[in-house]
């Protein structure tokens, strides 16, 4: 939705300040979505490791111990909706998810500040679409008793409120982002923490940014850190 995940130009938050990077609501409202993003995206990774364990399970008991399975896949299912979704907000907040960028190399940077912010206001409004519907079909869900067409027929509502939720904190994170740019300039979003992907790029080339000089080896052979005015 916003960039690609570039490895050579990820940047760590080691060096990154604690509190918020913004004065006043706005701050606030940053610093309540990156805990919130903290928690999802470690209860996303023990979701994942359970849905690694339920369809080892599933394997070991259908093929070595000759029974048959009913509940493994659903739950497996329901398990990675539930990570993917939940954690799209805190990759968007770390501008990590994948993108087209055929004209990123080819825009200045101050052109390609307001691309992304334009790229925000587009993927809020798809995001907002999906959201409604996904609400929609988990109202019905509710309403009429859905279950699944398997033998276990687990409740639809489940895997239909995790998506729901989960781009509903996308689009909170999308308006977040949009109203930091809107308020303080296309590079107040996402700019004062290093990025993941073009964001730690653009970082680097922005006017009256902090100066990134290097501070030690890391697994990448660069750790950066930021020092000056933020």
């Amino acid at each position: 939705m916003s960039h690609g995940f570039d490895a050579a130009t990820a940047g760590p938050e080691a060096g990154a300040a604690d509190e918020p990077r913004l004065p006043g609501l706005l701050g606030a409202l940053d610093r309540a979505m990156r805990l919130l993003n903290r928690v999802i995206l470690a209860l996303g990774g023990l979701c994942l490791v359970a849905a690694c364990l339920v369809l080892t399970h599933s394997v070991v008991v259908r093929y070595l111990l000759k029974q048959p399975t009913e509940w493994q896949d659903e739950m497996a299912v329901f398990l990675i909706v539930g990570a993917t979704f939940l954690s799209a907000a805190g990759v968007q907040a770390k501008r990590g998810h994948v993108a087209i960028e055929a004209v990123t190399g080819l825009l200045p940077p101050a052109a390609n500040r307001v691309r992304l912010l334009l790229a925000d206001v587009v993927s809020l409004a798809f995001c907002l679409f999906f959201s409604w519907k996904s609400w929609s079909l988990d109202h019905e869900a509710w309403v009429d008793g859905q279950i699944s067409q398997s033998t276990w027929g687990p409740p639809l509502w489940i895997p239909y409120t995790l998506m729901s939720a989960g781009m509903s904190l996308l689009c909170l994170q999308f308006a977040l982002q949009i109203a930091e740019g809107l308020v303080y300039g296309p590079r107040a979003a996402g700019w004062a923490k290093p990025k993941i992907g073009l964001g730690a790029d653009l970082n680097t080339d922005m006017r009256g940014a902090p100066e990134i000089t290097p501070r030690g080896p890391d697994p990448l052979g660069q750790t950066m850190t930021a020092k000056g005015k933020r």
